[in-house]
């Protein structure tokens, strides 16, 4: 290698980024190889920060087909742009070329995975969910397929699941039914499925699963109803003080973000009915129906029990 630099004078010297290898422009010959960037992507001004900035390729990501990293083996050409001489390493680099096409098609879960990732992708834009979100739905998604988990049972029901545990892990106010909605199945059988399909998640995959504070709901509904800020300082009182007579914030949380704010509305005037609550709550009208009387009688608020 020595003697090629003495022989290429350095202005014929050209990096190939590509390859990572840089090549004699005169000869074709190669003269370095395995490099990664032909200088520093940014400043570093310590041996750490030099390790920590160096350019290694793009972030591994979950929601990506591949995890975002994909081999590419080039044509039949050696460096220089020269085509391979001899019929054997010709027929050597077509039989590679071969095994990595099987290798990625061959593969029945990261076959699946990747169908499961473009029905997150569009469940999500659809949704506005956050990419940290949709990244941590990907990551539970590839869990499961791994451990067989996902086996025989519908795909979107499952990434539905997967979306609707990483939206409940970081405390994201989108209800069950809001995901199940913008499926294309039916919604009352969808969200049996998407609920079993939950279940099981949490349990074999051992998640801890936080609980959500109805509270967190009341504000984006409230708003969505074009509510004033009495009466979501009214609902979150409801809430809290239902909490105090027994009923707990984790069971259905936008079931009862939605029936305070009904209760909220209507004591201050504001004629909202229990379908357009659940409708901007994402929860059906009997779910509201059914907490706005627990709600009703653990207040003794009996002139609410009797219904709309």
């Amino acid at each position: 290698m020595g003697s090629s630099l003495k022989e290429c004078p350095p202005e014929s010297v050209v990096y190939d980024p590509q390859r990572g290898v840089r090549i004699c422009r005169d000869t074709g010959e190669v003269i370095e190889e395995h490099i990664i960037t032909d200088e520093g992507e940014w400043r570093a001004y310590t041996p750490e920060e030099k390790m920590k900035r160096a350019r290694v390729g793009g972030a591994i990501s979950f929601s990506k087909p591949y995890m975002g990293v994909e081999a590419h083996l080039g044509p039949y050409r050696e460096p220089g742009n020269k085509k391979i001489r001899g019929l054997t390493k010709r027929a050597e680099t077509l039989r590679l070329q071969r095994i990595l096409k099987i290798g990625r098609i061959s593969s029945s879960v990261e076959k699946s995975t990747s169908h499961a990732l473009n029905i997150l992708e569009d469940i999500a834009a659809k949704l506005d969910i956050p990419e940290s979100i949709k990244e941590e739905a990907a990551r539970i998604y590839r869990e499961a397929a791994h451990k067989g988990l996902t086996r025989g049972r519908g795909t979107e029901a499952m990434v539905a699941a997967t979306l609707y545990i990483a939206c409940r892990l970081n405390k994201i106010a989108i209800s069950l039914d809001q995901i199940v909605r913008v499926l294309r199945n039916n919604e009352v059988d969808m969200k049996r499925e998407v609920s079993r399909n939950y279940r099981l998640l949490v349990r074999d995959l051992g998640i801890k699963i936080p609980v959500i504070e109805p509270e967190r709901f009341v504000y984006s509904i409230a708003s969505s109803l074009a509510l004033p800020g009495n009466v979501v300082v009214e609902a979150i009182r409801i809430l809290r003080e239902a909490k105090k007579r027994g009923i707990p914030s984790g069971k259905d949380p936008s079931g009862l973000a939605a029936a305070a704010v009904y209760i909220a509305a209507s004591k201050h005037g504001f004629r909202k009915t229990q379908k357009e609550i659940a409708q901007v709550a994402g929860v059906t009208e009997v779910t509201v129906r059914n907490r706005y009387k627990e709600i009703a009688n653990a207040l003794k608020l009996e002139e609410a029990a009797h219904g709309e």
